[in-house]
């Protein structure tokens, strides 16, 4: 048990590689042991391209017979963008398989269960809740339509994210800027309110040290449509589009003004309190096949996903300094009336960034 407990902690750091790459598909990783000895590895780089099992059998070649594979996630058995791993495992002449998780598709699960049918050893739950925690937005995403929501901000100790002028540049250091970046390359959605994009102009990118990335979709929720058609994410030169979450009935010429720019305009319907239905923005971005959407403010924002209890995780990165009680709130106002309703995390992490503390938090 404790080879197969190290062969698939390799395995996961092939998926790992994977995270970020493959929506709204899962991470996976997979590798191919025989004599005791890694002889294949590979992970599923992309949406559409080979899975990590095929990719891994690619690479073991005719030692892949009578081997043992390792895989995250249960092998699939049905055929979709690429034929079942199941029936490449078999053309293989691989002798055992060892699962890390069941695979929460519907559609695609039953791999195990077909294998050890034909005679395979098959070998369940390894490392299951690891290999589960790397693709918790697609197990939420394949199981409500939802995708996985992440609060991400840069704080001061105080939980302050702007000073009373509203000034907010570089609270945090530059290496929790790097890791947002990093944060940012691994998601599908980056959404902001109307409030924040007002303020700050920001572009919405990912810039990693060495070039490269990908740039999520980005989200504006913005009612009025007050996002001026020359707004610094419109004239980003990148693939990822903006999308505008609106009220239902919006102004044409706004609408024509923002299209013309690049943007696409979304209409929905309003909550009581005037705003736009979260809930909507969600089940819209579950359906384009969004898995994860890092929520990153402002402190308006991240009140009303809080309130509605729509938040997965929370990522903050706590700066050493004070900002004081007359700055803008990393959340705005919850309602709680006892300390016992607040919204409680009930598993965390942490970790530096030089001066700074990064706190990483789980609600479920």
């Amino acid at each position: 048990m404790t080879a197969d407990l190290d062969f698939m902690r390799l395995a996961l750091r092939e998926a790992k590689k994977g995270v970020g790459r493959t929506s709204p598909n899962p991470a996976v990783g997979s590798v191919v042991v025989k004599d005791g000895r890694v002889v294949g590895k590979g992970y599923h780089r992309k949406a559409g391209e080979p899975h990590a099992e095929v990719n891994a059998l690619r690479d073991a070649g005719a030692q892949a017979k009578n081997a043992t594979i390792y895989v995250t996630l249960e092998p699939c058995n049905h055929t979709g963008r690429t034929p079942p791993c199941t029936k490449a495992i078999l053309a293989a002449g691989i002798a055992r398989v060892v699962v890390g998780m069941a695979d929460p598709n519907p559609v695609a699960t039953g791999g195990a269960d077909f294998l050890a049918a034909q005679g395979l050893a098959v070998t369940r739950g390894v490392l299951a809740a690891q290999c589960e925690a790397i693709n918790r937005p697609f197990v939420k995403h394949v199981s409500t339509g939802l995708p996985w929501v992440i609060m991400k901000a840069g704080m001061s100790l105080d939980g302050r994210i702007a000073t009373h002028t509203g000034h907010s540049g570089w609270i945090t250091n530059a290496q929790s800027r790097a890791a947002v970046h990093r944060l940012r390359d691994r998601v599908d959605v980056i959404l902001v309110g109307i409030g924040t994009a007002l303020a700050d102009d920001p572009s919405l990118t990912t810039r990693l040290p060495k070039g490269g990335g990908r740039d999520p979709l980005r989200v504006v929720l913005d009612t009025q449509l007050r996002l001026p058609a020359t707004a610094r994410m419109l004239r980003q030169e990148s693939a990822a589009p903006t999308w505008i979450f609106c009220g239902p009935t919006p102004d044409a010429g706004k609408v024509k003004a923002l299209a013309a720019a690049g943007a696409v305009i979304k209409p929905l319907p309003l909550a009581a309190d005037g705003a736009i239905e979260l809930t909507a923005v969600l089940r819209e971005l579950g359906r384009a096949q969004m898995n994860s959407v890092l929520v990153e403010g402002g402190g308006v924002v991240h009140g009303a996903f809080l309130r509605q209890r729509l938040v997965d995780e929370v990522n903050l990165y706590v700066a050493p300094c004070l900002i004081g009680g007359d700055g803008m709130p990393v959340v705005g106002g919850l309602g709680v009336d006892t300390v016992q309703d607040a919204p409680r995390l009930k598993t965390m992490r942490t970790r530096r960034y030089g001066g700074d503390l990064f706190i990483q938090g789980f609600f479920s």
